[in-house]
């Protein structure tokens, strides 16, 4: 199994025989070194509607035939794009051909590029390949997270540190105690001016906690 990030918190899951994106923001993120069309996937997962993680969505939907996995309101709006979805909402799972998707809360505001209101932002719970990966979306540090970290084994945990529009450093310490991952990975940082932050700062505080932490460049990927 690999993990690819691609910069803001656009990641790639892969097994042998299926291969998951979160949040495909291309087109426009300065980090990400791939174009839509070199994407390989057989489901998207969306965390909120915001453009920096709806990204390049219908497209690569299209494409590859993949089926949207999202909220509620999200997924009605890609439905009308022509895209196959999954309706999920906060507290929900479902079985996959891959594995399980559970949303998690997350406190974030979500709408399209266009403006239209699309429900609640939301985090992920994604069991695949005997492994469970926490994909916090954007979100305020928030106490239920403990309850994440007590109700899941979690193995690698995604988490913004880019302060302004979600976490920023020091929050996301915290959040790191409350969930308890094995490995984390810093996220939604560094893509612009106003998320600039040192990611080798995290990960001395997370270090200095016992926690591990694995800083990727966008395009790097860990195998599993």
């Amino acid at each position: 199994m690999k993990i690819t990030y691609y910069g803001q918190s656009f990641v790639q899951l892969e097994s042998n025989r299926n291969s998951i994106i979160i949040d495909p923001f291309i087109t426009g993120n300065p980090l990400c070194n791939i174009k839509p069309d070199d994407v390989k996937c057989n489901f998207i997962i969306l965390t909120h509607g915001h453009g920096d993680h709806f990204g390049d969505t219908i497209d690569i939907a299209k494409k590859n035939n993949a089926r949207v996995i999202a909220t509620f309101e999200l997924a009605e709006y890609i439905n009308k794009k022509g895209v196959e979805v999954h309706h999920l909402n906060l507290g929900g799972g479902y079985d996959f051909p891959f594995g399980r998707v559970k949303l998690t809360l997350a406190h974030h505001s979500s709408s399209t590029p266009d403006g239209t209101y699309v429900g609640e932002a939301a985090g992920a719970l994604i069991t695949m390949d005997g492994k469970t990966f926490y994909h916090a979306g954007d979100t305020s540090l928030f106490y239920d997270m403990k309850l994440i970290g007590e109700m899941n084994k979690i193995d690698f945990a995604f988490l913004p540190i880019g302060d302004n529009f979600t976490m920023g450093i020091d929050d996301a310490v915290k959040a790191v105690e409350f969930i308890n991952a094995s490995v984390i990975i810093p996220i939604h940082y560094n893509t612009f001016d106003i998320i600039k932050v040192d990611p080798e700062d995290f990960k001395k505080k997370i270090e200095s906690i016992g926690k591990k932490c694995n800083i990727l460049n966008p395009g790097e990927s860990i195998e599993l």
